[in-house]
């Protein structure tokens, strides 16, 4: 059973949890965080979700998804997260997401780094994960175009890719 914290509008701990799967009340919020891993060639790091994952199974996605347990910080998820679904460990002392995407339910921490990574080295959380692979800006729209991606916004995977070297809303 997986605990949540119930966070206000203004992401807020209220002191409550809820367990995964059950409803969320009107009002209640939780995180979830991704990291989007690049290589210093400006490619992106993929993974394949595994066929009987809820949630788009057997397609695409960035690098690393998921829900930040109860007593986890957008941090503390986010290097979890990638410690259970790929076997990397990242360290984000000092990092603050790239951005944030409000949902209906909470908010979505994005962290773009920078990380030369080696396939072969990975050891993919198999409940999750079945492959990864490291692809270019349109290399992964296309495969949003057929179907083999999670349908994210183009925009979004376009901005993901343009700010990968630096924050604010300007490039350096």
């Amino acid at each position: 059973m997986e605990l949540w914290d119930i966070l206000t509008a203004d992401r807020q701990p209220t002191g409550r949890t809820m367990v995964r799967g059950e409803p969320m009340k009107e009002g209640d919020y939780r995180l979830v965080v991704h990291v989007c891993i690049f290589d210093r060639k400006g490619r992106m790091l993929i993974q394949h979700r595994q066929p009987f994952k809820d949630g788009w199974p057997n397609m695409w996605d960035v690098s690393v998804g998921g829900s930040a347990i109860a007593g986890d910080s957008s941090k503390t998820a986010a290097e979890r997260e990638t410690r259970e679904e790929l076997g990397l460990t990242i360290d984000l002392e000092g990092v603050r997401p790239h951005f944030t995407v409000n949902f209906d339910g909470g908010f979505d921490d994005y962290y773009l780094i920078e990380r030369e990574v080696e396939i072969d080295s990975l050891v993919l959380q198999p409940e999750e994960v079945q492959a990864a692979k490291w692809v270019t800006c349109d290399e992964l729209l296309a495969m949003i175009d057929d179907g083999t991606f999670i349908p994210y916004h183009k925009s979004l995977i376009r901005l993901m890719f343009d700010m990968r070297n630096n924050y604010g809303d300007m490039p350096e």
